[in-house]
């Protein structure tokens, strides 16, 4: 019987290349957080709800003010969606 199983963890750089080109993910965004991600993005209004949609790796592929249309989009590239809160 085996006493204790050693693992060895995900760097960082392992952890982020998980799911590439197979996950994207849904996130929430405000305002504040589209600027950061999307800074070429003009015109937005603070306190707008908007939708991200980025690689598993946390790169952005789109921008939307539709999870719906987020979700399409993934789909459209053969992407497996998972959502953020």
């Amino acid at each position: 019987m085996i006493d204790a199983i050693k693992t060895n963890p995900l760097t960082a750089e392992q952890l982020a290349h998980l799911g590439g080109g197979q996950v994207a993910y849904v996130k929430p965004m405000r305002y504040e957080e589209v600027k950061r991600l999307f800074p070429q993005v003009e015109g937005l209004r603070p306190g707008v709800q908007l939708f991200a949609l980025l690689n598993a790796d946390g790169s952005p592929i789109m921008l939307t003010d539709s999870r719906d249309a987020a979700i399409a989009n993934a789909w459209e590239h053969e992407l497996q969606t998972v959502s953020l809160h």
